[in-house]
């Protein structure tokens, strides 16, 4: 059932200041305005900026906050590109539905946010577990997609002992509550070897700030989420989107599981980018040549 404007309306209604922005979050870290979308999983925090001439950039992160696309957000704004990022059900700057996270879950918000906003012409950008939830939401609306670029990510059930002991692993209850209290992945993925290669002290004491504990259970719930998701809504998403233009974006130095290559299997005309001494965020690592990739992306017929 369609909206009304006075849903909309309400929906959109601005939210109090210290929700839309904290005062640790300032304009020299985050340049624009954020809003707040009602979601089944509670209410989200999206960016929506940019301009309208050249098709909409949507930006996908699950399991740490929207702060790791500022960079590129700022090269693709400055040629005209609209872009949008969200940060997920209980992450970042987006309040926490009720019982724990699932991909699921997020999908639901990516799929709430793309309709209220009527976005079509998209280019999809994704990263790491925002790829399995972005697919999953893109599944029912895979005529508004013409372009999709994967940024360290993976779109299929995960398989064999390394891949699955890691999600186990990362998923279990016990380390994410050891890191809710410690911190240490939340100061880790700070770092040069994370999303701080080309962060100043202010960037990332923000980034660490819109990682408290209630935000890093919310990561460990989305790890232990994506070995019990349902993939038959991404299988459908990746057989709809098989001719359309595609990327995939890998750090040299972040690529265990070799998942790049098995991109190939999935999407056979898919162009595939290494980023030079490349980590875990290539778009932190090098937003210039993230930024090139998605626009070529983009300005395929």
């Amino acid at each position: 059932m369609e909206s009304t404007l006075s849903d909309i309306a309400a929906r959109h209604t601005p939210p109090a200041p210290s929700t839309t922005r904290p005062t640790w979050l300032h304009d020299t870290v985050w340049p624009w305005t954020r809003q707040q979308l009602t979601t089944a999983h509670g209410p989200i925090s999206y960016t929506d900026t940019g301009g309208q001439e050249r098709p909409t950039v949507l930006l996908v992160h699950v399991g740490m906050w929207s702060l790791v696309w500022r960079d590129v957000m700022r090269e693709l704004t400055s040629i005209g590109n609209r872009c949008v990022s969200l940060d997920a059900p209980a992450t970042g700057l987006s309040a926490a539905g009720t019982g724990r996270p699932t991909l699921g879950g997020a999908a639901d918000a990516i799929d709430t946010l793309v309709c209220d906003l009527d976005l079509h012409d998209l280019v999809l950008v994704t990263h790491d577990l925002g790829t399995i939830s972005a697919l999953d939401a893109a599944s029912r609306w895979p005529e508004r997609v013409r372009g999709l670029v994967v940024v360290n990510g993976f779109g299929w059930r995960p398989s064999g002992p390394a891949f699955r002991g890691m999600l186990a692993f990362m998923g279990n209850p016990i380390v994410g509550e050891f890191s809710a209290v410690t911190g240490w992945l939340a100061w880790a993925s700070a770092t040069r070897f994370g999303a701080g290669r080309r962060w100043n002290r202010d960037d990332r004491r923000a980034y660490r700030a819109g990682l408290h504990r209630r935000q890093r259970r919310a990561f460990h719930h989305y790890m232990a989420s994506a070995r019990r998701h349902d993939y038959r809504a991404v299988e459908q998403a990746l057989h709809a989107f098989t001719d359309l233009p595609s990327a995939t974006i890998f750090g040299q130095r972040n690529d265990p599981l070799r998942l790049q290559p098995k991109w190939k299997t999935r999407l056979p005309n898919v162009e595939q980018t290494v980023i030079p001494n490349g980590y875990h965020f290539p778009m932190c690592d090098d937003p210039d040549l993230v930024a090139t990739t998605i626009t070529a992306i983009a300005n395929k017929p």
